[in-house]
């Protein structure tokens, strides 16, 4: 499968590689104090930072191992920026990988991070024919841990005090999923 651009859909939203119109959306709620809690950047975010940060996404492809690779979330109905979702194929184990994602407060709440992460679980194991993926959250992020659940991934451990995070030491949980417990979510 060739994965030089990344253009993907549901039902309400366009999946796709950042561009140069989302750098002020992309600071903007990279900059939000709520959004950015649980995340590895703080606030404010500057528009130089989203420049940089999308000339990176630009020069890498998506799915090359050992690098993490974002992908805009766009609303069909109106082209808004809601926010973003992101994968990583391991180095070490390319039949791996780990997934994140990342939404807008004001598109929080209304089913898109769990219609984005379900299109890029099945574009995941189905175009890298990935055997497991896995996500990583902070114990305090129940929203995103209730994500996670909701969408079939299995919780694995409780990494206790395991990451100095923003000035403390923070605690995070680990959930997992192999394609055929995945397939087996879908039916």
């Amino acid at each position: 499968m060739n994965h030089k651009t990344l253009l993907l859909e549901t039902n309400r939203l366009i999946m796709r590689s950042f561009q140069d119109k989302d750098i002020q959306a992309f600071a903007d709620y990279r900059s939000e104090i709520e959004v950015a809690k649980y995340q590895s950047w703080n606030t404010p975010y500057s528009l130089e930072k989203a420049i940089r940060f999308i000339n990176e996404m630009k020069a890498v492809q998506p799915g090359t191992p050992g690098k993490w690779y974002q992908v805009a979330i766009e609303l069909k109905k109106n082209g808004s920026l809601v926010g973003d979702c992101a994968f990583q194929i391991f180095a070490e184990e390319p039949r791996q990988a780990e997934i994140g994602v990342t939404l807008s407060g004001k598109y929080q709440g209304k089913g898109y991070a769990t219609e984005a992460v379900t299109r890029l679980l099945n574009y995941l194991f189905t175009g890298f024919k990935l055997h497991r993926i896995r996500a990583i959250c902070d114990v305090e992020n129940i929203a995103s841990s209730k994500l996670l659940e909701s969408i079939g991934m299995r919780w694995e451990g409780h990494l206790v005090e395991n990451i100095w995070f923003k000035g403390k030491w923070g605690s995070e949980y680990m959930y997992g999923l192999l394609k055929q417990e995945w397939n087996a979510h879908q039916k």
